[in-house]
């Protein structure tokens, strides 16, 4: 069952440092605006599958790997507490997860402690470590979908995150990004919020891409 009214679909991969500081953005712009996120998995395993140039090292792997596995248990966080409670429960698992990895400088205990490390996000985020889904396959099919989904709307050759606005309405608009590498706050993000929701909804619109790109910044 789907929720009632969505404003945002947030495809994510906790492991992109980039969709987290977009996800920042989002809960900014949230907080601010008093709209509704629906958070949806997209998996970088799954995107770079076939993937065999030399950057895709045995480290990326490991470190999609326990992406995928944070997703499957995004799904079954979902799928217990069901579509509302259990989106919210995501919301502050992506928040756990993120803030540690990115913030807080962990992306390495999440790639090699990868159970451990979602236990943890679990408990601070209120729910029960049994839906902990590393190493089980429960919920592929349920990431695979919703990675699918994702590229239904932007087209392939793209990553995460993938933002839909007005999700089932007939201004619905879908688009890659925007990558960003710091939090834009109050009017900066309400400013670059009202910019994006124009791009991405209006029709035609392709790409606007540039390849410069500053050091992330997760404050």
């Amino acid at each position: 069952m789907a929720r009632a009214t969505v404003d945002l679909e947030f495809f994510f991969d906790p492991m992109c440092p980039w969709a987290w500081i977009t996800s920042r953005w989002v809960k900014e712009v949230q907080e601010l605006r008093q709209y509704s996120v629906t958070w949806k998995p997209i998996s970088l395993k799954l995107l770079n599958a076939n993937q065999t140039a030399e950057w895709y090292t045995d480290e990326y792997k490991r470190g999609h790997a326990a992406g995928h596995d944070a997703l499957r248990t995004a799904c079954a966080l979902v799928d217990h507490l069901g579509v509302d409670e259990g989106n919210a429960a995501v919301d502050r698992f992506y928040a756990a997860l993120g803030t540690q990895a990115h913030k807080n400088g962990r992306r390495d205990d999440l790639r090699d402690n990868t159970s451990a490390f979602i236990n943890e996000c679990l408990v601070t985020a209120g729910v029960s470590e049994t839906l902990n889904q590393t190493g089980l396959t429960t919920f592929d099919d349920a990431v695979a979908a919703s990675t699918d989904l994702a590229l239904a709307r932007t087209g392939k050759d793209v990553g995460t995150p993938i933002l839909t606005f007005h999700p089932g309405q007939p201004n619905e608009g879908s688009f890659f990004g925007p990558v960003i590498a710091r939090i834009p706050r109050g009017e900066e993000a309400l400013k670059l919020w009202n910019a994006i929701e124009v791009v991405a909804t209006t029709p035609g619109v392709a790409e606007l891409k540039r390849t410069l790109r500053s050091k992330p910044v997760f404050d």
